[in-house]
Order: C-alpha cells, then sequence, then structure tokens
C-alpha cells in the first residue's frame, strides 16, 4: 500500500511549514532513515527522514512552497512490488497552502495538484525527455550528474542557495565529510575576494601606485538603490509573535546593576579546578544565578493562560542564540539542578547545534524564562521583548568598570546592567522586584549559589 509523507508537525506551535529543499528525485529508492526533504519552520530549518522503505513516486509540493499546513501530503512512496506510476497516478487530495511555485505546464487544476516535473526548473538537455520525473528540487543535492547525494546541513544548504554556490565542489569538514556552514563560509569568502581582484594583482595588493584598493574601480550604485530579499519562514514567524508580544502582553521594564567583580574571580577559580575542556563562561553564572532566583521566587516563573496563570515547577531556562536569518531559543530545563560545568557544556552545545540548524524540536520548545545576553557585542544596556508565552525576558549587558560610591568614597567596580521586561498580567512589579533583588545578590554573593 502507498505510503503518504505528510507535512511534520515539528513542534507543538507548528502550523505550516516550507518545504525548502528535496533531497530525492521521483523514481529514487529511500530507506527507512534517509534524509529525504528540509522543512523550514517557525524555530529552524530541520530535515524529515523517511520512516519506509520504498521508491519514491511522486512529489506533490514543489521545493519552495511556503504554508504548507501540517498533516498535508507532500510526497508519495511506493512500497516493495507496487507500481510507483499507479501509485503517482492515483487521485490526490487538495492542499491548504499558499504562495507557491507556479505551477508547470499543462498541470491539473489547483484541486488536484500532480507531481512536479523536472522540466518545472531544469533547463533540458539534447537527451532528455517530457517524461522525465525530476522534482524541483533535486538540484539541491548538486550538480554532479547524479553522482550520489551530498551530506549538508539544513543552513549550509540555505547559505550555499543564496550564493548560487555548488555544494558538490565543496569538501566538507564535518563527520563523514558533511558540509557544515563554516565549510560554505569560507567557499563564499574566497569567491568574493577573487571576484574583487582583478587579473595578475594579488588579494589585498593595490592596484597603481597611488595606493588605491582593487576593489575601487567597481562600480557605484545609485544614490537611493536598494534591493528585496523575500522574508524566510522564521523571519515572517519571528515576526507575528514578537508583535503579538508587544500588542497583548503589557510590558513592564525593571533594571540594576550588578557588582561582578567577586563573580568574575570566582569564575576564574572555577576553570583553574575544572577538568581540560570545560570553560565556565559569565553567561554561565548568569544562567545559574537566574535559574536559583526562580526557584526562591516561583512567582516569577509563570506564564499568562487567559482563566489561569501557569507556575512552572522548574527554572526551564530559553537561551537566546542568534542564528542566520533570525533568533533560536534553545532551552536548557531544570536549570537549577546543574552545576556550572554541566550548564557550560549543556549551553555551549545548544548553541553550536543551534547555528548549525540541528537542534531537535524538543531542544527549542517550550522554557519558563528567557535570557538575552548582547554583553559580548558590547550594548551596555537594552529591554528585550518576552518570548511568548512566558512571563519574562532578562536582558544582560556588558561588564564594565565604572565609578561607584563605596563607603563614601569613590571607587572602581566591574558593574553588568541587567533589564528584566515582565509580562503585567502574570509578574507584578512587586514580584519582578523580589526576582531581580535575588538574582542581583546571587551574582554578587556567586558562592551562596552553592548553598
Amino acid at each position: 500500500m502507498a505510503v503518504e509523507i505528510k507535512m511534520p508537525a515539528l513542534s507543538p506551535t507548528m502550523e505550516t511549514g516550507t518545504v525548502a529543499t528535496w533531497n530525492v528525485a521521483v523514481g529514487d529508492e529511500v530507506r527507512s532513515g534517509d534524509v529525504i526533504a528540509e522543512i523550514e519552520t517557525d524555530k529552524a530549518t530541520m530535515e524529515v527522514e523517511a520512516v519506509e522503505e520504498g521508491v519514491i513516486a511522486s512529489i506533490l509540493i514543489a521545493a519552495g512552497s511556503e504554508n504548507i499546513a501540517v498533516g498535508t501530503v507532500i510526497a508519495r512512496l511506493a512500497e516493495d512490488g507496487e507500481d510507483p506510476a499507479s501509485v503517482a497516478a492515483a487521485p490526490q487530495h487538495p492542499f491548504p497552502s499558499t504562495n507557491q511555485p507556479d505551477p508547470a505546464p499543462h498541470s491539473a487544476p489547483a484541486s488536484t495538484p500532480e507531481p512536479v516535473p523536472a522540466s518545472a526548473t531544469e533547463t533540458p538537455t539534447p537527451a532528455a525527455t517530457t517524461s522525465s520525473a525530476q522534482p524541483a528540487a533535486a538540484a539541491s543535492v548538486g550538480s554532479s550528474g547524479g553522482a550520489g547525494r551530498i551530506f549538508a546541513s539544513p543552513l549550509a544548504r540555505r547559505i550555499a542557495a543564496d550564493h548560487n554556490l555548488d555544494l558538490a565542489a565543496l569538501s566538507g569538514s564535518g563527520p563523514h565529510g558533511r558540509i557544515l556552514r563554516a565549510d560554505v563560509e569560507t567557499a563564499v569568502t574566497a569567491l568574493a575576494t577573487a571576484s574583487a581582484t582583478p587579473p595578475g594583482i594579488a588579494p589585498g595588493v593595490t592596484s597603481g601606485g597611488m595606493g588605491v584598493p582593487a576593489a575601487i574601480g567597481a562600480p557605484l550604485a545609485a544614490p537611493g538603490a536598494s534591493e528585496l530579499i523575500p522574508n524566510s519562514q522564521m523571519r515572517k514567524i519571528i515576526a507575528e509573535r514578537l508583535q503579538q508580544s508587544k500588542q497583548t502582553a503589557p510590558h513592564f521594564y525593571l533594571t540594576v546593576d550588578c557588582k561582578i567583580d567577586q563573580l568574575l574571580q570566582s569564575r576564574e577559580q572555577l576553570n583553574a579546578l575544572v577538568e581540560d575542556g570545560v570553560k565556565i563562561s559569565v553567561n554561565d553564572l548568569v544562567i545559574s544565578a537566574a535559574a536559583q532566583a526562580l526557584i526562591k521566587v516561583p512567582e516569577a516563573n509563570a506564564s499568562w493562560e487567559g482563566d489561569h496563570t501557569r507556575l512552572f515547577t522548574h527554572a526551564d531556562i530559553s537561551m537566546a542564540v542568534a542564528i542566520d536569518g533570525g533568533l533560536i531559543t534553545p532551552v536548557i530545563w531544570a536549570a537549577e539542578k546543574k552545576g556550572l560545568a554541566e550548564l557550560s557544556q549543556i549551553s555551549r552545545d545548544l548553541a553550536a547545534r543551534a547555528r548549525s540548524g540541528s537542534l531537535a524540536p524538543e531542544e527549542f520548545t517550550g522554557g519558563s524564562f528567557t535570557i538575552s545576553n548582547l554583553g559580548m557585542f558590547g550594548v551596555r544596556e537594552f529591554a528585550a521583548v518576552i518570548n511568548p508565552p512566558q512571563g519574562a525576558i532578562l536582558a544582560v549587558g556588558a561588564g564594565e568598570q565604572r565609578p561607584i560610591v563605596r563607603d563614601g568614597a569613590l571607587a572602581v567596580a566591574t558593574v553588568m546592567t541587567v533589564t528584566m521586561s515582565c509580562d503585567h498580567r502574570a509578574v507584578d512589579g512587586a514580584v519582578g522586584a523580589r526576582w531581580l533583588q535575588s538574582f542581583k545578590s546571587f551574582i554578587e554573593n556567586p558562592v551562596t549559589m552553592l548553598l
């Protein structure tokens, strides 16, 4: 019996998704566990694996199709003994979606979508025939003449597509030769350097005797020039949710300055004691202090749900990580129960996999409280937008030396400014103030985190 491959629900909040690329073509044999497509969700680009063995009989949704509802049949798989042609010819159900690529010529009406032919997107060769079945995104596996699937992370594929870079020409530095983001970015940089350098002039060498850079001769853009960049599904969802947060959640802000000289000294001592490969950061200490404060002031660990307010048992800390095209918040579950060395390893692993697009949905869905740290960029102070449906978010600025008054005399201390944004429906001002007081106490006396 034919197997219907449906748009998966990759997170509890996912309602629609975008078919980013197809890694298989009509007629390809697949085994259970093979990555057949990449789906762009509201959080990230995720790989979709086949759950059955068989032959791809038809691909119903072209690569690049947006707003495909969860549960929509996107492809059909013919099992062992079935005729793929018969499976492909079977009547299909309408699919709810918008912003799809134009159908191929002579396609059926919109209520009866048909498999996407190769001729819709590929340049025919003299040997090609109109009956050859190839999905629109089959080119994503490279232009090496079908020499086999190219293993690359979703983020690497996206960057390569944005720069018209052929993945088949790259060598991957990841496990089993998998092409990673860094591999693609290195190739893009190399191409940009080569294109900006005139023949006979080495990169970085000026042309002529006046010290004029080689790139100066490039055509200048006209005044007022601009370009339109399509918004990804992730960017659209981020905009929608943050707009909803600002419109529906009454934000208020509380700011305190924390002296962190003692914390920095404790961090240095801890890093001298931990095993090789572990490096505790200031952000790890901030996460630990926030988690301990949430347990000490549980009313701040809350979420507004209309008729009810949800109080979370654990401090499930969402950690804001900037990635290409948006932001993702991997979750450190029950952070209050983890030691600093464990927190360091978990946070580094989550951040690295968030940037490479390899997080599992359950690793970035949920959480009770978010921390956004821009201190590494030199930002002194900022106010963050609450990550819905959570009740609060902490914005962490850079630690810097500032003049303070100590015992009636001027002194210098390393000070870090933090701002707590609260949803007033779930967290009252006094509750937020008590939480900040507790957080500040943990930060300024880090040994108390061990009690």
